[in-house]
């Protein structure tokens, strides 16, 4: 049985069964069968669901008892409106594993000096989470972004909190979760192995700024899929160190698209290899299916990424790897090597007469990159007195066009 069903079983047997069981100790209802999760109600330790009362020590320490527990255990947050500073879960746990059942909304404090680490749920340092339950966490981000002062700047010490971010987590499972207006990224996943996010629902306006919807580093197995993302900024944005992710029938829009990087910022980033997006649909995104590095960068390497079948509908800029992100006309060059691309199946229409953007770097040009049956069609508006070619752009790239070209191949 594959990792997304063993863990959608076991979330449903032990969620299920520990409700029929009866009162132990306060705060918990423990099973009375070897191996039924003990079931932690945050509303025992004194979370209130009015919109009103702060419940972050509440979730904290509802966590806490399911955590010191021996055997499964599940955090039950019921339906209703909590409203709730910053969070921290902590393993190693001694209870193995653990299922928070979110049924609930919480709402972020909009109150930005209360988010003194910058980030407002953080889970780290697990073996076997499953978070699933249909619950939202609202970040209230409409009240923070008009104080965001970062932009796309490559280091800023001022960025807004992210909703949700997870560190060191092995073998877990997000599923059936909403997010919705994070001050920052909507979430997070670093320094995690054989993480798997299904039937997500994440969104925010357009004119957001920096809501990434997903973000992932220095992460291995990751697998997102079955998920509606709309943001201010990249729907799933694929950072240093990724390695063996599957990314699946994820409808994205508004935002900018689904990127690898920015790459090559930081001394010592982990090549980015094994990236698969395949049978999504992007609509009114800025971008479509992107690699970008920063222009005067460090050595690293990204490679092994495939974009396939995926559905373009009036996008800026369809296919675009982007080897001078943030140069603004700078002086240097990436020294970022991006080899073994393939973009396949790339259908839909686009806003922009330049379709198909390869610039990649003069330092280290870009190997192996292939676009096989490329099939846009421009819908931009254009004056009647010029007609603009509809057309690739090719620069230090090692590009094979093969079957249909719409707009027409790069000439070498």
């Amino acid at each position: 049985m594959g990792l997304l069903k063993r863990f959608e079983v076991n979330a449903l047997c032990f969620v299920g069964l520990a409700l029929l069981l009866s009162c132990g100790a306060k705060g918990a209802r423990r099973g009375l069968v070897n191996n039924v999760p003990a079931v932690f109600d945050v509303t025992k330790f004194g979370a209130v669901a009015d919109g009103e009362t702060e419940c972050a020590q509440a979730f904290i320490q509802t966590f806490n008892a399911a955590c010191a527990s021996t055997g499964p255990s599940t955090v039950l947050i019921p339906p209703g409106t909590y409203l709730s500073g910053e969070v921290f879960f902590q393993g190693p746990c001694s209870s193995s594993p653990i299922t928070v059942e979110m049924r609930g909304t919480i709402m972020a404090q909009t109150d930005l000096t209360l988010y003194n680490n910058g980030v407002w749920f953080t889970i780290e340092n697990f073996d076997g989470l499953v978070m699933r339950g249909g619950g939202t966490f609202n970040g209230q981000g409409e009240q923070a972004w008009p104080k965001d002062s970062c932009g796309s700047k490559a280091t800023c010490d001022n960025r807004l909190a992210p909703s949700l971010v997870f560190n060191n987590m092995n073998n877990s499972l997000l599923q059936d979760i909403n997010l919705v207006n994070s001050k920052g990224f909507h979430m997070k996943i670093g320094r995690s192995n054989f993480f798997t996010a299904h039937n997500l629902n994440i969104a925010a306006p357009g004119d957001s700024p920096n809501t990434d919807g997903i973000h992932i580093s220095e992460s291995d197995h990751v697998t997102i899929t079955d998920s509606t993302i709309g943001t201010g900024d990249d729907c799933i944005s694929i950072g240093e160190g990724s390695s063996n992710l599957n990314i699946s029938r994820i409808t994205c829009g508004p935002g900018h698209g689904i990127s690898v990087g920015s790459l090559g910022l930081r001394p010592g980033e982990g090549d980015v290899i094994g990236i698969v997006v395949t049978n999504c649909t992007l609509t009114n995104t800025t971008n479509g299916a992107r690699i970008k590095t920063w222009h005067n960068s460090l050595p690293t390497h990204a490679s092994g990424i495939v974009f396939d079948d995926i559905v373009m509908n009036n996008v800026r800029n369809p296919i675009f790897i982007d080897q001078n992100y943030g140069s603004k006309q700078k002086q240097g060059s990436s020294s970022v090597k991006i080899s073994d691309v393939h973009f396949r199946n790339i259908r839909g229409t686009t806003i922009t007469n330049q379709a198909v953007s390869l610039q990649c770097s003069t330092t280290v040009p870009c190997e192996g990159i292939e676009l096989v049956d490329i099939n846009l069609t421009f819908i931009g508006i254009t004056s009647p007195n010029i007609a603009l070619p509809f057309s690739a752009s090719c620069a230090n790239a090692k590009a094979a066009f093969l079957g249909k070209q719409s707009p027409a191949a790069c000439a070498f």
